[in-house]
This record gives structure tokens, C-alpha cells and sequence, in this order.
């Protein structure tokens, strides 16, 4: 009996007598490469395309189109902490804020040059050490305004998610009328104007020495003013807004819907052409005065409480003064 060959030793042999055409290897195809070796890793730019702005003491001024977000909180001790003196700009405040140590306030925050358009601010704070004295009078350092512009007015721009707080002069000062948008943006202590813009939605301004909000279109917004103007001013519509005035009106506009104006001086609570499902007080003027008043409740301590040319399921109440006020009155009382 023929002893038995190693399994190795076996495969060779079979392989030594395989016909010709039988072959061990594979075809490689060509081995020659197609070109030089290219890199595999990303870019900065593909991982970050924005440029970083690392100053934490001096003035940041940008000339050239472009996406810049803050890295450090940035302080200075004169003028201006940021200017934008270039169209086509976003600027991510990153969470981080913007200050100033100067003595008597002056400068912006933020500046806008002349006719910029195509503008994004976002994403953080602007702080300064102005105080109000608890009658009106504001002073003390920092800068004059949160975000304001030279020249002729900005024109497509949106301020998102930025507090401002403690300025001498205006909080957040675009333009009206010029595709301008604030929205979820707040300013506490402004000693002129918190917030004006084209379009503003869930904002709010306390604390305001003159008009707190100011816009074309106004939604679900707070204004509040310490001094003689208006708490919040919508030119067109006011939906689901409150306003409160020292002395000027609560709210003031052409369409109220589901608002509520206080006037705690001489001024109106709640005054618009049409107001609908509204409420107005005030101490000693109208609680709420509309030409057409659509389920609306107007209280004054000492005046009229609801006045209207129309007034169709209205209520009006007065501690000294006239109740109601309605030349034609459907269901009113």
C-alpha cells in the first residue's frame, strides 16, 4: 500500500500536471497609475469657511465681503467696537459679547457704513454701563448705540438672537421701510429708542427714553418706555404686541390684533384705527380710542374709557370720566 502524500505535497503535484492554459495567477490589470497621488485630507476653508476675528482690546473693522464670527469677548476702552464698512457681511457673534470701558459713553457696538445692504448680525451681546436714574435722565459710560449706521439707511439686513443693554442713545437703530428684520433680539436701558426696524418679531425693549419699539410690521413684541414716547409704534399692523409709555401711549398703530397698550400718564393706553380683540388703560387719557373697535375693553382712572366711531361688542369702564365713548354702537356697553 503506497503511502499517502502530504496535502501540500499532493496539491503541487496536481498542479505540475494541470494541462498548459491552467494557471496559478489572476490577471492585475494595468499597474502603471492613472496620475500623481492627490490629497486626501479637507481644507481649513472646507472645514471652517469663515474667517475668525481673534481681537480682544481694539477696534475690528471689515472691508471685504465675507462670513466672520467672534472667537473672545471684545472689549475697548474708545469709540467703536465693531465696524462693517462693506455690503454682503455676516457676522456670527458667537455667544460672546461686546463692550466698552469708556467713561462717558460714546461710539456703537456694532456700525454700519453708508447704504450697506445684505447684512447678517447674530448670536450675542452688546453691553455698555449706561444707568437711568429713575426719572429719565440717562448717563454714564459705554457706547452711545447697540447696532446703528452713517449715512443713507441699510437695506436688507436681519439682527437676530443679539442683546443690547445699557447704551446712551438707541439699542438696535435700523431703517424702516428698507427690508430690515430684528427678530428674538432684546434691549434693556436705552436712553433714546430700543429697537426700530422695517419688521420686528418676539422682541423686547424695557427701559426706553423714547419710543421702545418701532417698526412697520410688529409681532409678538414687548416695548416699554420711561420716558415721553410711545412704548411700542407699529406703522402698519401690531399682532399679539404690549406696550407701556411714562407718559406717551402704550401702543400706537393703524391694525391692533390681540394687543394690549398702557398709558400710565396723559397718553393712551391703546390707540389704532382698527383694533380688534384689544385692551387699553390708561390713568388719565383714553384707555383705548380706534375709528373701528371689534371686541375691545378700554379702562381710564379719569377719562374715556373705550372711545370708537364703531364699536361692535366693546366694553368701556372709568373710575372718574366716561365709560364709553361710540357714535355707532352694535352690543357695546
Amino acid at each position: 500500500m503506497k503511502a499517502k502524500l502530504p496535502l501540500t505535497a499532493a496539491a503541487l503535484a496536481l498542479l505540475i500536471t494541470l494541462p498548459a492554459p491552467f494557471s496559478i495567477c489572476f490577471a492585475q490589470g494595468v499597474l502603471t497609475p492613472p496620475g500623481a497621488p492627490a490629497p486626501t485630507m479637507k481644507s481649513l476653508d472646507q472645514i471652517e469657511a469663515r474667517t475668525p476675528i481673534t481681537n480682544t482690546a481694539s477696534l475690528v473693522i471689515i472691508t471685504q465681503p465675507g462670513s466672520y464670527y467672534l472667537t473672545h469677548n471684545l472689549t475697548v476702552s474708545s469709540g467703536d467696537g465693531i465696524d462693517i464698512n462693506v455690503s454682503g457681511v455676516t457676522l456670527d457673534l458667537n455667544g460672546f459679547t461686546i463692550s466698552s470701558t469708556v467713561a462717558s459713553a460714546t461710539g456703537s457696538g456694532i456700525l454700519l457704513g453708508s447704504a450697506l445692504s445684505d447684512l447678517t448680525i447674530c448670536n450675542g451681546h452688546i453691553r455698555g454701563s449706561v444707568t437711568n436714574n429713575g426719572s429719565g435722565v440717562y448717563g454714564g459710560g459705554g457706547f452711545g448705540n447697540g447696532i446703528y449706521y452713517n449715512g443713507s439707511s441699510p437695506v436688507n439686513i436681519l439682527v437676530s438672537r443679539v442683546s443690547v443693554s445699557r447704551c446712551l442713545f438707541s439699542g438696535i437703530y435700523l431703517s424702516t421701510g428698507d427690508a430690515t428684520v430684528v427678530e428674538a433680539c432684546t434691549v434693556h436701558t436705552a436712553g433714546s429708542d430700543g429697537i426700530v426696524a422695517s419688521t420686528l418679531k418676539n422682541c423686547a425693549a424695557v427701559d426706553c427714553g423714547n419710543v421702545a419699539i418701532y417698526g412697520d410690521e410688529v409681532s409678538d413684541c414687548q416695548g416699554r418706555c420711561s420716558g415721553g414716547g410711545d412704548g411700542l409704534y407699529a406703522n402698519y399692523v401690531a399682532q399679539n404686541c404690549y406696550g407701556q409709555s411714562s407718559t406717551g401711549n402704550g401702543l400706537a398703530t393703524t391694525t391692533a390684533q390681540n394687543c394690549y397698550g398702557e398709558g400710565d400718564g396723559g397718553g393712551y393706553g391703546l390707540d389704532a384705527d382698527t383694533a380688534q380683540n384689544c385692551y387699553g388703560y390708561s390713568a388719565s387719557g383714553f384707555g383705548l380710542e380706534s375709528e373701528t373697535a371689534i371686541g375691545c375693553y378700554g379702562y381710564s382712572s379719569s377719562s374715556t374709557g373705550l372711545s370708537a366711531f364703531i364699536a361692535n361688542v366693546c366694553h368701556g369702564a372709568t373710575y372718574r370720566g366716561t365709560a364709553l365713548s361710540v357714535t355707532h354702537n352694535i352690543y357695546s356697553y
